[in-house]
């Protein structure tokens, strides 16, 4: 028998309990060994909980009793947990989180004492909730160089931008309806700025490019700005508007982002809709290859949790476990060193006037008159540095026949 604790008994933590007590036999047959959760870590009461006698308060039962050979940490955030995750692994104890801002956050130390110490630190559940992404990049694709990665990596979001583009609801409205229905936090604030996008992309990017990503060098911008006048200029123009993170790497150096993209609809991730994820994975020997699912949810990411319990369980070989290189000196490409198009949005005085400027600012490009907005002028820029392109649009603002920028988005090609 092999005996867990599962520290945090919040959503992802009873779910955890839930999936290994409903699925406990075929899990046992998975794992060649019957897996108990002995101890149960959290601060609060549950008093509508049968086995009362699982849960503490005092984590010293957990770091002293020998018989824990795996903890489960689901607590969240980088306080405590990771100052209860370095512990456990510390003291000879396997690892399995869904804790996406630990690991992006503390990864490679977490990762170098595990590999010190001869066990697992697993974090399958950090990005995509359900959908098996991390295991597939480090063993099922491992023949391959990955030469870029791009998702819908935020269910929230996802969520958010699916009810304005299709039930006209404006962003807050939109929003309250994604908290009711518990799909948003009471502060979503992570969610809507981009952050925990920007978090599992910078993980995925460590793992497929060997190398730790600080998720703190990845420009990121959230879904805010997005109007639902956007999302049907958007529909007319066979495009849907989609909050990306993308990574590719470049010359030994690797670019990454997180922002609202403009996509057409012949990309496989512009149909992906509601709270749904998608991650689509680019490598020299397999081509493009798209893992989609349910991003997040109590059972899902349970489901992914487990799942990596059975393998600590049913693996005791760590010889390949991946520890991510961090480099002294950062290897980010900057924006200014890369290239980009965009789609801009202007509500001009003069027309005529506003196209010649365009014109000779940007070049040869097409404009884009849709008649159910006569004031508007749209257009896409050709490719060119991205630095150059911001400062191009935002020197707009300035410009006597344009009265504003109404929008201005990377397009994802």
């Amino acid at each position: 028998m092999t005996s867990i604790a599962v520290l945090g008994f919040g959503i992802v933590g009873s779910g955890v309990v839930e999936v290994l007590k409903k699925n406990g036999e075929n899990i046992a047959k998975k794992a060649g060994d019957t897996i108990k959760v002995k101890h149960i870590l959290d601060i609060r009461d549950f008093p509508d909980f049968p086995d009362k006698n699982i849960i503490t308060k005092n984590s010293e039962d957990i770091f002293n009793d020998s018989d824990v050979s795996i903890v489960v940490e689901t607590i969240g955030g980088i306080g405590v947990a990771y100052e209860f995750t370095k512990r456990a692994l510390s003291a000879g104890k396997s690892v399995v989180t869904s804790n996406k801002e630990l690991v992006a956050t503390h990864g490679p130390e977490l990762m170098r004492i595990a590999k010190e110490k001869n066990v697992h630190y697993k974090f399958e559940a950090s990005v995509g909730g359900g959908i098996p992404i991390i295991k597939p990049l480090y063993e099922c694709l491992s023949a391959n160089e990955i030469t870029s990665i791009a998702g819908i990596l935020n269910g929230t979001t996802n969520y958010i931008l699916t009810s304005m583009a299709n039930e006209g609801k404006d962003f807050e409205t939109a929003l309250k309806d994604a908290q009711t229905k518990g799909y948003a936090e009471a502060n979503p604030s992570d969610d809507i700025q981009g952050k925990d996008s920007c978090r599992k992309i910078a993980i995925l990017s460590s793992i497929s490019f060997g190398q730790y990503v600080n998720y703190s060098e990845i420009p990121t911008e959230g879904i805010t700005k997005i109007t639902v006048e956007d999302l049907k200029i958007a529909e007319l123009l066979n495009c849907k508007i989609k909050l990306l993170g993308f990574s590719r790497k470049e010359n030994g150096k690797i670019f990454a982002k997180v922002c609202p993209s403009l996509i057409d609809k012949s990309n496989a991730l512009a149909n992906v809709e509601d709270v749904f994820n998608a991650i689509l994975v680019s490598g020299d020997s397999i081509g493009d290859v798209m893992f989609y699912g349910r991003g997040a949810g109590k059972l899902p990411t349970a489901s992914a949790v487990v799942n990596d319990v059975i393998d600590v369980v049913k693996y005791s070989d760590l010889d390949s476990m991946q520890v991510w290189d961090v480099s002294s000196e950062s290897n980010f490409i900057q924006p200014e060193n890369t290239n980009a198009r965009y789609f801009v949005r202007l509500k001009v005085r003069s027309m005529e006037e506003a196209k010649k400027y365009v014109f000779d600012c940007f070049g040869k490009i097409d404009f884009y008159e849709l008649a159910e907005y006569p004031d508007q002028l749209m257009f896409k820029t050709l490719t060119e540095n991205e630095s150059e392109i911001i400062k191009k649009i935002q020197a707009l603002q300035n410009i006597g026949s344009v009265r504003n920028v109404q929008t201005s988005l990377r397009i994802f090609e």
